[in-house]
């Protein structure tokens, strides 16, 4: 047991996960990342523990689950550590090409983790999501603050969500961005934080590109190549731009808890989508492009 033989945990406050998260080191030196939950969530941890281990059977660059169970803080679960640096930080600084080149991989990671099939018995998703865009569309609306330009997100979902019908649904990372990559010291990209997993539509998991767009272009425009093989089809950026305009509009009143820090940055953001969609007139966002190559 991997556990019973940690000897020191160093903290990590990275993130937004509720988990207590640690860089933890064994007697024998080796690191791990520990991370601890309530302790009525073992059932769901395990359930994410076991999505996990099918996704590391594909043989992506991944952390990896390796223990699991109960311990005086609640559950716990126990992973590989990752010797390597944040992604959003490192990409950015390599030219435009590299950045290019590891968006590649990210989307052909994706599209190996998209051939995970949903359980039998999962809910369709076009009545899952319209109820999920019902929901948001309510938060907006009552929400005391508004963005400017807002009613563009509104008119764009009225109009498209017929797209929805009949879209399939695989296994999701959940929250499939820069932010949860690594690149170790061989440079090689690695996937980290499963703990929103889930199954849907595989398209939708596009939806935190807004993220990596932000701070990496040319990375974001080879996650979508990559996942594509170049060959992209219009009714993708049209449903894109259906799944994005839903995450902005909850964005804003889920940022007001956490004060003026997150509302700004949300404000931002969604000035950012209706210049990057022209107000959502154009479904290819301006963020997309392919580099030039170098001389």
């Amino acid at each position: 047991m991997i556990f019973e033989t940690i000897i020191s945990r160093t903290p990590i406050l990275k993130g937004w996960s509720s988990d207590q998260k640690y860089c933890a080191v064994t007697a024998d030196g080796m690191k791990y990342l520990l991370r601890i939950s309530a302790a009525d969530c073992l059932d769901r941890k395990m359930g994410e523990f076991q999505r996990m281990q099918r996704v590391a059977e594909l043989g992506i660059p991944m952390v990896l689950p390796l223990e699991i169970g109960r311990c005086d803080e609640g559950t716990y679960t126990i992973q590989s550590w990752i010797d390597g640096d944040d992604a959003q930080t490192l990409i950015p600084i390599y030219s435009e090409q590299k950045q290019y080149a590891f968006g590649l991989d990210a989307g052909r990671i994706l599209k190996k983790i998209h051939t995970i099939a949903t359980p039998e018995g999962t809910p369709a998703w076009e009545p899952r999501f319209q109820a999920k865009i019902d929901r948001k569309i309510a938060m907006y609306k009552s929400c005391p603050l508004k963005y400017e330009g807002g009613e563009a997100f509104l008119e764009y979902l009225a109009i498209n969500r017929h797209l929805l019908r009949g879209r399939p649904q695989t296994y999701q990372h959940g929250d499939y961005h820069i932010g949860n990559m690594m690149l170790d010291r061989k440079g090689t990209l690695v996937i980290i934080d499963f703990d929103k997993d889930d199954f849907g539509d595989p398209w939708e998991e596009f939806n935190r590109i807004v993220w990596s767009a932000q701070v990496a272009p040319a990375f974001a425009s080879g996650v979508v190549d990559g996942y594509f093989d170049a060959e992209v089809p219009i009714a993708f950026w049209k449903l894109l731009a259906l799944y994005i305009c839903s995450n902005t509009l909850s964005s804003l009143p889920w940022a007001i808890p956490f004060g003026d820090g997150e509302i700004k940055i949300m404000c931002a953001q969604a000035a950012q989508v209706l210049e990057w969609y022209d107000n959502m007139k154009n479904v290819v966002p301006k963020w997309y492009c392919k580099p030039k190559r170098e001389e």
